[in-house]
């Protein structure tokens, strides 16, 4: 594939426009990006009931990425890091998760809620998804056709953290519905025009208040599921309020379901449009799924961008940034610089290296939950290439429009 950059002009990553544009106007836009040394810089994207706030700097460069989250002191998760924008105080009870904050304070949140991810629970949770995945497929195959999305790719991180929790199967769809909302960006599938805010904010609120119940009931009645873990955690005289509790589980719902789900979506897409590199897969599974998996991550990128701001100036490889400036981080364009990724619109599974940052750059900030995704991807695909070989996409993806996530909500697939 080769992306010829667009004029600079042309392009503004603040506008919904550019987000629901095709793939490859996107593709152009931040390779036209990429060509010049310095940052762009784009006001801010408009939403009802925020105040329009001083813009931001696009980050597009793999060096610049990787520096910038080498340096959290100067570049700072707080006051957000998700959203370009800031949101109103009152959103900071459910989304002030450690994700939105810098150290001292995200090192003791991290730290705790660390227990839930230890090589010993991820052990445990091994055989968890080999269950899980095998009675999705089982269910795929008796139906034959369906949307891969929402009857395979979304299911198994969705059973995966719910049951990490300890949340009743009951309770499932209502964990997705609220996740879809709070990461459904401008998508009128998931969110209404509008008060956009106040369905974000409903949704935040109804996920804490669940964990809110469960986390009473196990205080009472401890059991062995990370629910009971973080609502009694004690690491060197430290716990989790509610609200730190909540916001956490927030968090993991959304990160950990929507992000794997849209990675196992457009890895589908990718091996139907790349048959070679399915047939090479197929030929070795365990040899090459390791690669397979982080290539899937990098061109997938499931997280778009996250965002930063100075906390004095700095100089960033050669351009100049001032104290309070917003800078995005984008993963996806990074993912793609031709400085770094030899043919980088190539899906290629035997990539090495493949320094991608799919899961964030380096730094406090990298995703805790790597290690648990890569393993429900690899799960997933092996018993899609063992039990349906013949499993392909059907069709263009339904993208999520979002300037967040790189998210598909449908995919047609068909066992052949």
């Amino acid at each position: 594939m080769t992306v010829e950059p667009l004029d600079l002009d042309s392009v503004d990553l603040s506008m919904e426009e550019f987000w629901a544009a095709p793939l490859a106007t996107r593709e152009a836009a931040f390779a036209a990006l990429r060509a010049h040394r310095a940052p762009r810089f784009f006001p801010e994207p408009e939403l009802e009931g925020i105040e329009p706030g001083p813009g931001f700097y696009a980050l597009v460069h793999h060096a610049d990425i990787v520096e910038a989250s080498r340096n959290p002191e100067v570049f700072s998760s707080v006051p957000a890091s998700t959203s370009i924008f800031d949101l109103p105080t009152e959103f900071n009870e459910f989304f002030g998760s450690m994700i939105n904050m810098d150290d001292p304070r995200h090192a003791r949140l991290r730290r705790i809620v660390s227990r839930g991810f230890t090589p010993k629970m991820l052990a445990k949770l091994e055989e968890d998804v080999q269950r899980a995945a095998a009675v999705i497929v089982d269910d795929l195959l008796e139906k034959g056709s369906c949307d891969f999305v929402t009857e395979v790719a979304a299911k198994l991180p969705l059973k995966i953290i719910c049951d990490m929790m300890g949340i009743p199967e009951s309770k499932f769809d209502f964990v997705f519905t609220r996740s879809n909302v709070i990461l459904g960006g401008g998508d009128q599938e998931y969110v209404s025009q509008e008060d956009q805010l106040g369905q974000l904010l409903t949704a935040g609120a109804e996920l804490a208040a669940l964990v809110g119940e469960m986390a009473a009931e196990r205080r009472a009645n401890p059991t062995e599921d990370l629910t009971s873990a973080l609502a009694n955690a004690n690491v060197d005289g430290e716990s989790l309020d509610d609200a730190e509790l909540g916001s956490f589980f927030i968090l993991l719902a959304v990160a950990g379901n929507e992000t794997t789900r849209n990675a196992i979506s457009h890895g589908l897409k990718l091996l139907t449009d790349h048959p070679d590199q399915r047939e090479l897969w197929a030929s070795d599974f365990e040899r090459y799924a390791p690669g397979a998996v982080e290539e899937i991550v990098r061109y997938a990128s499931p997280v778009m961008y996250m965002r930063r701001t100075l906390t004095r100036d700095f100089v960033l490889n050669g351009n100049p940034f001032k104290e309070g400036d917003k800078v995005a981080l984008y993963y996806w364009s990074a993912n793609r610089d031709e400085s770094v990724f030899d043919d980088p619109y190539t899906f290629d599974i035997t990539r090495d290296p493949n320094p991608h940052v799919g899961f964030g750059g380096p730094g406090p900030h990298f995703c805790l939950g790597a290690h648990l995704a890569r393993r429900e991807i690899t799960v997933m695909f092996r018993e899609l290439f063992a039990r349906a070989p013949g499993l392909r996409a059907v069709g263009e993806p339904d993208q999520l429009l979002s300037d967040f996530i790189n998210g598909v909500k449908h995919l047609r697939c068909e066992v052949a």
